[in-house]
């Protein structure tokens, strides 16, 4: 087989996503340690369970909602849950299931978070790219997140399962 190698363009556009990447992640990172107290890993499990029905998941499909391992969304939750932001439920049809569930301490948190966040986010990216620009990179993103979780790259997405879990009640 041919390595087909990076045309200096592509080479260039890859050096620049991977810079803007790190340090766009650093920037959110310091931010919500900073002013909330955690990582941005834990603010997003926040944010995702704020916005999911009855604020609750079940782990594997916020595993999914994080693009994270099952194993690192097991360590968050639990860090989570000893400040009590966060409790674990059992699943009734499923033994080896759980729900992770947002407490009021943990709304709160996000509620706190949210302004914070959303500032730095805003500055560090959005305040700098035209509306054109801004729909160019969803669309760039989207198509590429879309094959990548699609196993269409060949790799296997480490949180998801090959058969469906049944759902909890």
């Amino acid at each position: 087989m041919t390595t087909r190698w990076l045309t200096p363009e592509e080479q260039r556009a890859w050096r620049a996503y991977i810079a803007a990447a790190h340090l766009l992640e650093d920037a959110l990172d310091r931010q919500l340690q900073r002013e909330a107290g955690m990582p941005h890993l834990y603010y997003s499990v926040l944010a995702v369970l704020s916005e999911a029905s009855e604020r609750r998941l079940r782990m594997t499909d916020l595993a999914g909602q994080l693009k994270i391992t099952r194993s690192r969304l097991t360590y968050a939750v639990g860090r989570l849950e000893k400040d009590g932001l966060v409790r674990r439920e059992g699943c009734a049809s499923d033994r080896r299931g759980s729900i992770a569930v947002l407490t009021d301490e943990g709304m709160a948190a996000v509620e706190r978070a949210a302004p914070g966040h959303v500032g730095t986010v805003r500055a560090a990216l959005f305040d700098h790219l035209t509306p054109e620009q801004v729909g160019q990179v969803e669309e760039i993103f989207s198509r590429v997140a879309g094959v990548l979780q699609d196993g269409r790259d060949g790799g296997e997405v480490p949180w998801l399962r090959r058969s469906a879990p049944p759902s909890c009640s």
